[in-house]
């Protein structure tokens, strides 16, 4: 079974038991104002394994599932007995780094929480979009494939954009944070990956 399944079975379980039970949502979900208080750094990774409901829930593990497993595939055949450590701290990394600038410009508001797996998903994503820039992506509604390069230039400039008017539940910031850190894995593991999609560009 591969890490990404793994990863997906598990937030399934988690995220249904505490949409059942408020009083593990809140002990599990990112909530900085606590974090500082009480210094629970679980939090860090716990918020990603729960939901705010069925389709924040479904919309998070599938799109992890269509872009996870491909990049689990890129590090086994490029890294081999690696793939594994690298995946593992993608996705965690990308779960604790795309919660680090919301951390800091909420820990004095008792009213701001997050849930959901989003930044670390945004950095699969954005590391699959490293290895397979050409990639052609199906991108709802519009009714044509573009390129996976134009999408995440897109999805950043929105996300950045977004995240800056401060409006609605959505957590721009997380998504555009959890994508740069994909990208800055990538980089890390091999920047041969960044000047590879800069010359396919």
């Amino acid at each position: 079974m591969s890490l990404t399944l793994i990863i997906i079975i598990s937030s399934v379980l988690v995220s249904l038991a505490a949409i059942r039970n408020k009083g593990l949502f809140d002990q599990l979900k990112f909530h900085p104002w606590t974090i500082k208080r009480e210094r629970n750094i679980h939090r860090f990774l716990s918020y990603g394994f729960i939901h705010a409901d069925f389709m924040h829930l479904f919309v998070n593990m599938y799109v992890l599932y269509v872009f996870g497993e491909n990049v689990e595939d890129a590090f086994t055949y490029l890294y081999g007995k690696n793939a594994v450590p690298l995946f593992v701290a993608l996705y965690f990394g990308g779960l604790i780094m795309s919660t680090v600038y919301s951390y800091f410009k909420h820990k004095d508001n008792v009213m701001y929480s997050a849930v959901g797996a989003s930044g670390a998903v945004s950095a699969v994503v954005f590391a699959s979009i490293v290895f397979f820039p050409t990639a052609k992506l199906m991108i709802f509604p519009l009714p044509f494939q573009i390129p996976a390069w134009i999408f995440g230039g897109l999805y950043l400039v929105y996300s950045f954009i977004m995240a800056r008017r401060g409006k609605g539940n959505i957590g721009h910031d997380a998504h555009f944070f959890g994508a740069i850190y994909g990208i800055a894995f990538i980089a890390i593991v091999d920047f041969n990956f960044i000047l590879r999609m800069i010359d396919l560009l």
